[in-house]
């Protein structure tokens, strides 16, 4: 992929987290705002945000996950792919750049149980968070996961619908969206990174990887999760919320919103799972107001 796309410009930088090189956008100054990706997105999905940030005096970081966007895409016998693992490359890629300052959060999707994981086990390291349709708790006994899902989960049915001809990310173009599907210029970043069956390894296995019940590895963590989670109560917390997500949900958001009984909740009516395309006009001065006076 080319390292910038229409509407993604910001510089490539690059640091090594346990052995695989992790690239990402840091652009501006002042204090730190990270955001966390999740699947099948990357820091491109965080653009509107990187651009507006900087201009309001903070310093804006998206790191990409191992496998995705502009870092390494190791396989399978490389790299483990599993939540835990992504908690600790966040953890160490937060140590690599040394702040001295708490940093504001915010997450999108699967970065929401990553990201989160990291802050309420680094509390006083945090100020603000921002949630973007994502979860923080194992799955609802009142929730199943979409056939879609289960079925890119299968070994062999998955890995042909996901890695050979691209399915998930695809598809999330179309489900992702309040209306028909996403924009073009969203479409082509979006899918630029995943021009591959060998670069759509993380994308498989970050869907494998989510936990239907206690046997599952990411079980645990987002156990530990939602336990520390009424935490970051004590927080300022602003939720954003696509109604139009068929997967995080209204179910979704009423279960995190017992977590964090104190947030203040935006839900837009037209908008998909990815919120951030679908309503940046709205989004982003309200999560800039946010970070910059706490309303």
């Amino acid at each position: 992929m080319t390292a910038t796309l229409p509407g993604f410009t910001f510089d490539q930088r690059t640091v090594e987290i346990g052995g695989h090189t992790m690239a990402y956008v840091d652009v501006g100054s002042g204090q730190p705002v990270l955001h966390v990706h999740g699947n099948p997105t990357w820091s491109f999905y965080f653009r509107s945000l990187l651009e507006a940030l900087p201009d309001a005096g903070f310093r804006a970081i998206a790191p990409d996950h191992i496998g995705m966007g502009r870092s390494d895409k190791p396989g399978r016998d490389e790299y483990p792919h599993t939540l835990a693992r992504r908690v600790a490359d966040l953890t160490a890629f937060v140590e690599s750049l040394h702040l001295d300052e708490p940093l504001h959060l915010v997450v999108h999707d699967w970065g929401g149980p990553i990201g989160l994981s990291w802050a309420v086990e680094h509390l006083d390291q945090v100020d603000k968070v921002v949630v973007l349709n994502s979860a923080a708790f194992p799955l609802p006994a009142d929730k199943r996961i979409p056939w879609t899902l289960q079925a890119a989960r299968l070994p062999v049915v998955g890995d042909v619908m996901v890695r050979r001809f691209n399915a998930f990310s695809l598809g999330a173009l179309v489900l992702g969206s309040g209306g028909w599907m996403v924009h073009a210029e969203a479409r082509r970043g979006l899918l630029a990174p995943y021009d591959s069956p060998e670069h759509r390894v993380a994308v498989h296995a970050f869907v494998q990887d989510i936990p239907t019940g206690p046997q599952d590895p990411a079980h645990p963590v987002l156990v530990r999760l939602a336990e520390r989670l009424p935490l970051l109560d004590a927080h300022p917390v602003q939720i954003h919320w696509g109604m139009k997500d068929p997967v995080f949900d209204a179910t979704i958001l009423r279960h995190l919103e017992h977590h964090l009984p104190h947030a203040d909740v935006r839900e837009y009516d037209d908008a998909g799972h990815y919120v951030l395309e679908d309503a940046a006009d709205r989004i982003v001065p309200r999560v800039r107001s946010f970070l910059t006076t706490g309303r």
